[in-house]
């Protein structure tokens, strides 16, 4: 049994209510090249149920109809990572250069707010400056976006929908790879992949509050393999859930800032995560950490009540999202380290078929429109 193993064996007796702490990050590592999908020009209002995608190896969010492949594609800006959409059918997307407003329906960009916050030259890849984990309030009026300052901590801008201007920067931890709203919109939570940590900035006073996560202990610091990268929020409850290694999902109540600890059973590195209105939890496994103890690459589906099915995945992923009857899980083969390709395996959950559909250039967030 490998050292990594025998220090996660040791921890699962850790009782299951605990104070959380949270550092967030992978080990460093690099991206591998593929092939760009087509996008022909298509015009014309996306139907409903158009995937919208960030593509991370490029600048631009490419449209794909879940049954053809790629639609169209529009500039957005350097390496976008993540994306939100409202009710009024505009995409908000972090780039490493601003985030982008982006038309669904006309499919152009109308806009790109600048960050208050430095970040330094604009690059790509995993380690990039600029804006990652991004999400709406529930009314539309403002959009949250993490923002990583290599080497530093992170910031959470406030943007003004209406305006398109940032009105407040908020401090929180570093490489803030997630961000989400509480349901009535009162906090926000970024998720501090290299910081291990929640910051809960409440949204009248955006006095910022940090929560450890931490259920591998912090040790291992920025070469730790162990930290949180994404999470969600219960709707029956408010907690936030966030997976880790398939092997435990840390429930974190943001109020206390305590945490308890439920067992999965993927046993593989996990990264992006949705949850269904009805409190079904997806998360997707990228691979083994150690090929010799660890499974591979999977989408977990776990039911509220706790039980889980596993759909292997050919090769890492990175983002879910589900289709609005909860019948079709789309999961993004974009990944934020080496191993990805342009393309989205979509997933029948009550057969368990799967197929790849070519699509983007290492899409990473996605939504259905």
């Amino acid at each position: 049994m490998s050292l990594l193993r025998l220090r996660r064996a040791a921890r699962l007796l850790v009782p299951g209510a605990m104070a959380v702490a949270v550092l967030a990050g992978c080990a460093p590592g690099g991206g591998s090249p593929g092939a760009a999908s087509p996008t022909p020009a298509v015009t014309g209002t996306p139907p409903e149920g158009t995937l919208l995608v960030a593509d991370f190896g490029s600048d631009t969010v490419t449209f794909v109809d879940p049954k053809r492949g790629a639609l169209a594609s529009v500039e957005v800006g350097t390496a976008p990572y993540g994306l939100a959409v409202g009710g009024d059918g505009r995409a908000w997307v972090a780039t490493a250069e601003g985030v982008a407003v982006v038309d669904t329906r006309t499919r152009e960009r109308l806009a790109l707010v600048p960050y208050e916050t430095p970040t330094g030259p604009v690059t790509t890849g995993e380690y990039r400056g600029g804006g990652m984990g991004i999400a709406l309030s529930p009314d539309g009026s403002r959009v949250y976006v993490g923002v990583n300052v290599p080497g530093g901590d992170g910031a959470v801008e406030v943007i003004d929908t209406a305006s398109r201007t940032v009105t407040a920067t908020v401090p929180v931890g570093r490489r803030p790879f997630d961000v989400d709203v509480s349901r009535d919109g009162s906090e926000v939570y970024a998720t501090g992949h290299d910081s291990f940590d929640v910051t809960v900035v409440p949204t009248d006073t955006l006095v910022p509050r940090r929560i450890e996560v931490a259920p591998y202990g912090t040790e291992g610091g920025l070469g730790s393999w162990l930290k949180p990268h994404y999470a969600v929020v219960r709707p029956s409850d408010g907690r936030l859930l966030l997976p880790f290694e398939g092997e435990r999902l840390v429930v974190v109540d943001p109020r206390t800032g305590r945490s308890q600890i439920a067992p999965m059973t993927a046993d593989t590195h996990q990264h992006g995560a949705t949850i269904a209105p009805d409190g079904t939890l997806l998360v997707v496994g990228t691979g083994p950490i150690d090929p010799a103890e660890d499974a591979g690459p999977s989408l977990t589906v776990r039911a509220p009540g706790g039980a889980e099915r596993l759909y292997p995945l050919d090769g890492p992923h990175e983002a879910v999202a589900v289709s609005r009857d909860g019948r079709t899980a789309y999961v993004t083969g974009g990944f934020t380290r080496d191993g990805y390709w342009n393309g989205i395996t979509v997933i029948d959950l009550p057969k368990g078929a799967t197929h790849r559909l070519t699509a983007g250039q290492r899409p990473l967030a996605i939504a259905v429109l």
